[in-house]
């Protein structure tokens, strides 16, 4: 019980303050989202990466990233063709378990529990995961060749992308940056994490329409909240790397769904409602699963 009082409920804590604002006073999400994205998240994406010691590690949260997106596709289909889902359901299913809340959620959960050691690998496997996400989930969502070429426009769109080139870029070449300068980015970045985590609980707050099918919500849920973990476990059995790196593949692995799946789903008509069902039901399912698979691991 000490992690979960350590680690689990001051996070909780924090997405409850923004849920709770957001429930008393509601605030324009996309705004505050829009400030985080295009500032605050940018400078804490290039101050990690900037600093990080780049090695073998790297290699292996890349093969882990799509080892882990096309199994939960793979596990998702199959349920699909088992209980014979239309395929907007399908496309639903697969962005609440393909895509998890590694940034809003799992930095913060890996930060408290793993150290500052861990920040370099969470933070490049969160941009890693917000790429693929832009493009496959966007691909999922419209299911065109035309949602193909957009995900690709939104990549090129987003600041973080720009600020993980340019961090490791500068950080290959070993380019120093002024200290009038890093200290204003460092500043950012500090503010970056708290910042997310009070937008997750104003999104989770702002969700207004749901639709309980319990068929589907057991299935992506299990997937997300429990297979996905045991395939982390699997892959670094099978891969064995640095301790560290496991425990962040291992913790994001095990996070609820993304709530910007949300806006895809909205956004494409991809059952809404069931994607922010999903999205609800995992986020509070993780209270308990993150707090045991944290005791697991440590």
């Amino acid at each position: 019980m000490d992690l979960f009082f350590q680690v689990v409920l001051p996070i909780m804590a924090v997405f409850g303050a923004g849920f709770l604002l957001q429930w008393i006073r509601i605030l324009d999400v996309k705004s505050l989202a829009a400030v985080s994205i295009y500032i605050f998240l940018p400078a804490l994406v290039f101050t990690n990466l900037y600093e990080a010691n780049f090695n073998q590690g790297y290699t292996i949260i890349v093969i882990f990233a799509f080892f882990l997106l096309f199994a939960m596709i793979f596990f998702v289909k199959m349920f699909a063709c088992i209980f014979k889902w239309r395929e907007s359901v399908e496309s639903g299913a697969i962005l609440t378990t393909a895509f998890m809340n590694g940034g809003n959620y799992g930095v913060p959960v890996i930060l408290f529990c793993v150290g500052e050691a861990a920040m370099p690998y969470a933070i490049f496997l969160m941009v890693l995961q917000t790429m693929i996400m832009n493009v496959f989930g966007v691909y999922y969502a419209s299911r065109s060749t035309s949602g193909f070429f957009r995900a690709c426009k939104t990549i090129l769109k987003m600041p973080a992308t720009y600020a993980a080139v340019i961090g490791i870029g500068l950080q290959a070449l070993s380019i120093n940056i002024p200290e009038s300068v890093y200290s204003t980015l460092t500043m950012l970045s500090d503010a970056a994490i708290p910042l997310m985590m009070v937008i997750l609980g104003m999104q989770l707050a702002s969700i207004t329409s749901l639709s309980f099918n319990w068929q589907v919500i057991f299935a992506a849920a299990g997937t997300r909240m429990i297979l996905s973990p045991l395939l982390a476990f699997l892959f670094i059995w099978l891969v064995p790397g640095d301790p560290v790196i496991n425990a962040v593949l291992v913790i994001v692995a095990a996070m609820p769904s993304a709530a910007t799946t949300t806006m895809y789903a909205i956004e494409f008509d991809s059952e809404p409602d069931l994607v922010s069902s999903i999205t609800l039901v995992t986020t509070l399912v993780s209270i308990v699963t993150v707090t045991v698979l944290l005791n697991v691991i440590t």
